[in-house]
């Protein structure tokens, strides 16, 4: 197993089923801007690095791209394995990534970069890229300008520990790269639409440091998120509701 934080390794064990169902998917925009700005189509070869499940990994293969899949929880890889067994799919991490120098086109991490956030790592995904390859980074980040998702995060907040976070900024601190053109950024607007169940509590326990917890603290947090639902008047007896997302892209090439 290689090494990886706690946070990451426990509780995407424990709930990596629900991770699949409680996670969004990610705009169409994407698609133009994997085209665009990483130059992937179907003669390309892109590592989806930190793969989880696949989800983003579908995205990869729905633009023709040859796609492998690295991911260090055995959880997760199974999951990816049984929903997509078309997908090159290997157990590792960003530090020792099982691919030979110079053997992919593009490098993507969705969800994922904050976890592996250092010089050893961007030093590997520098390796595997070919000379000009793309390195994308992605994240679906929730828009706390509605009430009820700023108060979402303020019951969480307190169990992340000292579990890597996109919204910290931390992995900032490596760009600009040595190897690496200057990072390129922009965002979209995203959604999930669903039932509370899944898009707001499935979403917010398949959260790596929340589905680590102990079992009754697990529920602790269970038990608010549904009183905040039964009191929000955009949730209260809602079939359906909308959970609202940003999706946050970055991206920047090998240089030699």
């Amino acid at each position: 197993m290689p090494a990886i934080h706690h946070s990451a390794l426990d509780g995407y064990s424990a709930k990596a089923d629900t991770y699949v169902k409680g996670r969004p998917d990610y705009p169409p925009e994407i698609d133009v801007w994997l085209r665009n700005d990483l130059g992937l189509n179907g003669n390309k070869t892109v590592l989806d690095l930190g793969a989880g499940t696949g989800k983003f990994s579908a995205r990869l293969l729905a633009i023709g791209a040859t796609t492998i899949a690295v991911e260090p929880v055995p959880a997760m890889l199974n999951q990816l394995m049984q929903l997509y067994p078309n997908i090159e799919a290997k157990e590792g991490s960003a530090k020792r990534i099982p691919l030979a120098d110079a053997s992919v086109d593009a490098v993507v991490c969705a969800q994922a970069f904050h976890w592996f956030a250092n010089s050893e790592a961007l030093g590997e995904i520098h390796r595997v890229l070919k000379p000009g390859g793309s390195l994308g980074l992605v994240w679906n980040v929730r828009d706390e300008r509605r009430k009820w998702v700023a108060a979402l995060t303020k019951i969480i907040e307190p169990f992340e520990g000292d579990a890597p976070r996109y919204h910290t900024q931390q992995w900032r601190r490596l760009f600009p790269a040595d190897g690496f053109s200057p990072l390129r950024e922009n965002h979209f607007s995203n959604e999930h639409t669903g039932s509370p169940e899944q898009v707001i509590i499935d979403r917010i326990l398949s959260i790596s440091f929340i589905a680590a917890l102990p079992f009754d603290r697990q529920q602790h947090v269970e038990s608010r998120i549904r009183k905040l639902i039964a009191t929000s008047p955009e949730l209260a007896e809602k079939t359906v509701v909308t959970f609202p997302y940003e999706t946050a892209v970055f991206s920047c090439r090998k240089l030699c």
